[in-house]
């Protein structure tokens, strides 16, 4: 009888032994299909369906479907298909979007072992943008921030010989640059900004806010749009529209895919400089060619009010849908843990952390900044490194998507000659104002 019983305990071992194994790293034990949502496209989507391929070779059970579309229709499609079972598992947000969403109940709070991980791998301002009530929803990925882009080139042809660094060499600078007809349309705009897309309009002017001493929004979620910083801003602005005439807003406009003619005529020599963020590094590579080499950057130039440069910074993360079944969840946390460690990408980077380099946009995992140390010598992603110190994130507020589009759409009234640069700024306060305060009374 003992030795029937000990065979059988020894069998019983020897099942359960199995049955871990087969739940274990090699591999979930049951087939899973999970949906990636994302606003990149072309080569990126490549690398991502590359690191996919890479993760099946020891998750052949879970299959990852990568769908994406344009950065325009990303909140969008968020929003009207992840509150089903049948919406995207993974979406890449961008973080300022994390309020409302997981107010909306549309994200899962990252599981207890994710945290920890999260908690470990990257910096606490980093984490803080992935934060809401004290719970992390999802692992960091890229951030950005917005420095001057300039054609040396147009530079030098104007016998200038460095950016500027105040407002006035830019706006001295800028008249040196412009070129007119004979009808007096701009065909060759000194310095150039952003139309028809919410963070290219908001993001760069806030730069200057910034550089001239001003904030968007108090501590206590107050805007700040009347301050004297600020109508500074908007008077310059103004004042480089219509006064110098070195600006033409509509060289400026963007479509949903954040490209469009404020690139084209960046990268084609009719614009010689423009506040851009680091990310589009590739897509100028990509139009320039050659002519790339033309291209530098330097700090966001200093406004009488200010102190010193500071740049506008907002960051992205890939969060998990709180609709998906609990095996599609478990799936996505551990796809996510995998791609973004520090053993699933080249030279001790992550994968995400190649993926986003192969952008020329900047890793935020702490990993992936010393092992890509060379590539973030370039001069043209060096000086946004270097003034990743000085920069100021984007207030991370509910309504945060809805307070950019309506302060984009009050900008705009100033630029295209529909408002003062006074009034625009007081419409502004008044809308901020009334957005915020259905959410912070």
């Amino acid at each position: 009888m003992r030795k029937r019983f000990a065979a059988f305990a020894a069998l019983s071992a020897l099942m359960l032994a199995t049955i871990l194994a087969g739940c274990g790293g090699g591999g979930s034990a049951s087939k899973v299909t999970i949906t990636y949502l994302t606003h990149w496209s072309g080569p990126q989507i490549d690398q991502l369906n590359a690191a996919v391929a890479a993760y099946n070779k020891i998750e052949p059970n879970v299959t990852i479907q990568v769908r994406n579309v344009p950065f325009g229709n990303l909140l969008t499609t968020i929003t009207t298909q992840a509150g089903s079972s049948s919406g995207p598992t993974i979406m890449g947000i961008y973080d300022l979007w994390m309020p409302q969403l997981v107010q909306n109940g549309v994200l899962a709070a990252a599981p207890d072992s994710y945290t920890q991980d999260i908690q470990g791998a990257w910096p606490k301002s980093v984490t803080n943008g992935v934060t809401v009530d004290s719970k992390i929803y999802g692992y960091p990925n890229e951030i950005d921030l917005y420095m001057l882009n300039y054609n040396k080139a147009l530079f030098q042809d104007a016998g200038i010989s460095a950016p500027p660094t105040t407002w006035a060499e830019l706006e001295s600078d800028a008249q040196k640059l412009t070129k007119h007809d004979g009808s007096g349309k701009i065909t060759q705009q000194g310095f150039g900004i952003i139309t028809s897309w919410n963070s290219g309009v908001v993001h760069p002017w806030l730069s200057l806010v910034n550089s001239n001493g001003g904030e968007l929004l108090s501590s206590d979620h107050k805007p700040q749009l009347t301050s004297p910083a600020v109508q500074q801003t908007a008077d310059f602005y103004h004042k480089l529209i219509f006064d110098d005439k070195v600006t033409d807003p509509a060289m400026g406009e963007a479509n949903a895919s954040t490209t469009g003619p404020f690139l084209d005529n960046f990268a084609n020599g009719k614009t010689a400089m423009i506040i851009m963020a680091n990310w589009w590094e590739s897509a100028l590579k990509d139009s320039m060619k050659d002519k790339f080499s033309n291209v530098a950057t330097a700090p966001i130039p200093v406004g009488p009010s200010g102190s010193g440069s500071h740049s506008v910074s907002y960051s992205w993360s890939d969060v998990v849908s709180k609709h998906a079944s609990q095996d599609q969840q478990d799936a996505a946390w551990k796809f996510l843990k995998w791609l973004n460690g520090a053993s699933s990408g080249q030279n001790g980077s992550s994968a995400m952390g190649d993926i986003l380099m192969g952008m020329g946009i900047l890793p935020s995992r702490t990993s992936d900044l010393a092992a890509h140390q060379s590539q973030l010598n370039d001069p043209f992603i060096k000086t946004y490194v270097d003034q990743m110190a000085n920069a100021m994130p984007f207030p991370i507020v509910l309504g945060g998507d809805e307070i950019t589009t309506k302060l984009q759409k009050d900008i705009e009234s100033l630029d295209f000659g529909q408002a003062s640069s006074q009034q625009a700024m007081s419409q502004a306060q008044t809308d901020l104002s009334q957005i915020l305060s259905q959410y912070y009374p």
